[in-house]
């Protein structure tokens, strides 16, 4: 667990830059769960990597927490209920957004989270760190009202109702046009946490069309996520240290590093072990390493230098 960091009044210091991951989201990258932000009010919503993009804007009306948590962290559902108490306690003058990790792998990344739960602020359209781990009821009570002064200072003071529809909010973006099916039943698995359903849709639209990127995309997507349902960090970090020479451990904890945004970690760790494989092992790891390649993106020039990389241990 770090030390919450007060929000800085003088101006915003956000860990990272979040516009390539609305980039990529405009530009109609293949999101890994169909939930948008949508709640009895507007005070506290869901979002994913492919509505991340309408809570960043609302941000630059007001500002916005972000809870990246797990169904299966114990920990991150007990600071969602204290979150959502000390929101409301703000009678509309902050938003909580929450954020299932295991159906936000790009969000994960581009906030760079290590762990869950995990709380950044939104302000302006800038991330703001806040902590990581549970904390007091008091320790949060203090950061948010430092988050309010951040806001007011940057223009973003704004208040919604809980049930207001008319005001600025996060369920104003225009309606979406509808998925191509292969797509859309991809997500209606995801949603159900049938990650083999989900890869078996994203496999027939790319036999229908090979040129299908997105679909190529969603598939390296929930096959990481089917790789990963089950396991704990903890588990998948302590096989891998027990058992060095244990490919599918070292797989694993690769894919770990994806999902939680250490991608240089993961590359760093399958290319290290390459050289030493045997034909089969080496088949594997070029075929993971393709996978992820297509998660992080396959622009992202992380993954050029790791291609460049692999090509010359294969060359």
């Amino acid at each position: 667990m770090t030390n919450p960091t007060p929000p800085s009044g003088a101006s915003l210091r956000g860990a990272v830059d979040l516009t390539a991951l609305v980039q990529r989201q405009q530009a109609g990258a293949q999101p890994t769960g169909a939930h948008a932000p949508a709640s009895a009010d507007r005070i506290v919503v869901e979002t994913d990597d492919a509505s991340f993009g309408q809570v960043l804007e609302l941000s630059r009306t007001l500002p916005v927490v972000v809870a990246v948590w797990a169904s299966w962290s114990q920990p991150s559902q007990q600071l969602l209920a204290a979150l959502e108490r000390l929101v409301r306690a703000r009678e509309g003058r902050l938003v909580l957004a929450a954020a299932d990790a295991d159906r936000s792998p790009q969000l994960v990344q581009a906030l760079q989270v290590q762990s869950v739960p995990t709380v950044v602020a939104l302000v302006a359209g800038q991330p703001v760190p806040l902590f990581a781990g549970e904390q007091p009821d008091d320790v949060i009570s203090q950061l948010f009202d430092q988050l309010l002064e951040l806001g007011a200072q940057h223009g973003a003071a704004g208040r919604i109702e809980a049930g207001d529809d008319d005001g600025a909010g996060a369920n104003d973006a225009p309606e979406e046009p509808p998925l191509p099916p292969l797509h859309q039943e991809a997500y209606d698995a995801i949603e159900r946490r049938d990650y083999d359903a989900a890869a078996a849709a994203y496999r027939t639209a790319i036999a229908q069309d090979p040129r299908d990127a997105l679909a190529v995309a969603g598939l390296a997507q929930v096959s990481l996520l089917g790789r990963l349902a089950g396991k704990t960090l903890d588990s998948i970090r302590q096989a891998a240290a027990a058992a060095p020479d244990d490919l599918a451990a070292q797989l694993d904890v690769a894919d770990l590093d994806v999902s939680g945004g250490h991608v240089e970690d993961a590359f760093d760790r399958l290319l290290t072990i390459f050289p030493d494989l045997d034909s089969d092992g080496r088949t594997t790891v070029r075929e993971r390493l393709v996978e992820l390649f297509e998660i992080v993106g396959t622009d992202d020039p992380r993954v050029a230098a790791a291609r460049r990389r692999l090509a010359s241990l294969l060359y």
